[in-house]
Formats: structure tokens, sequence, C-alpha cells
């Protein structure tokens, strides 16, 4: 196992996952989001389990159309370790940005762990797992 190096091909390509989901999300668009993860992956927010591309497809373009307009999601990467040359394990600091916000609020910042993997050459996310950031 090792830390990705800044600027390696593997991590600038897993950081690039983070830049397009982050993207479609800012626009909007839940088919685009959900893209960017596997067919069968996991997402676990407190109080709810997605399980599938199509299902978190489908609660985030309902949820952009409602809770979630006009939103904006940040990442603050803060360790990219390959598990295997595949595999990858990020530790993130994230938070949802109101639409007249410009930095995250006390308490709203979150500690996220991704499990992402490399399919046909693509990262995409396997598993995602959110709580609330300590202070």
């Amino acid at each position: 196992m090792s830390t990705s190096t800044p600027g390696t091909a593997d991590d600038t390509a897993i950081r690039d996952v983070f830049r397009a989901a982050t993207d479609a999300w800012a626009a909007g668009d839940g088919a685009a989001f959900a893209a960017r993860y596997a067919p069968d992956a996991t997402v676990l927010l407190p109080g709810t389990r997605l399980a599938g591309r199509a299902q978190i497809g489908a609660t985030m373009s309902a949820a952009f159309a409602d809770a979630l307009r006009g939103t904006r999601r940040v990442h603050d990467v803060r360790t990219v370790r390959l598990v295997t040359p595949d595999v990858a394990l990020v530790h993130t600091v994230s938070a949802t940005l109101g639409p007249d916000q410009s930095e995250p609020a006390p308490g709203q910042r979150e500690a996220v762990t991704w499990v992402l993997a490399r399919h046909a050459g693509e990262w995409l996310v396997e598993a995602y797992h959110s709580s609330p950031a300590a202070g």
C-alpha cells in the first residue's frame, strides 16, 4: 500500500473523479453525477443507503430538483492511498454549500471515506461513506 504521489497519472485521474462529480452536482445533473460511480456502488449517508448507480442517479436527480437545487459540493482531498494498483482509498473533508455560500459554516463539514476502483482504465467510486466532521 502506498500514498499516491500528487501529480502522478493515477493521482490526477482519481482527483478528476471529484472534479467531474462536483461539476455535475453544480449543474444539477443526476445522471452525470452518478456516472462517476460504479454500476454496483454503495453510498452510505447518515440514515440512508443507496445501492447501485441507478438508485444513486435517481436519488440525486430528485434531490437536485428539490432540496439540493442551486447547491454545490466541495471536497478537500486529504489523502489518496493506492491499496492495489487498481483500488484507491481516499479521505476528504467535504461540504454541501448553499447558493449564497462561499465557505462551509461551522459544523457543516463531513469526513468522507471513498473507495475507488479502476474499471477498463477509468476510476469510479465503489463506496462512499460520510459522517459529520469533528470540530
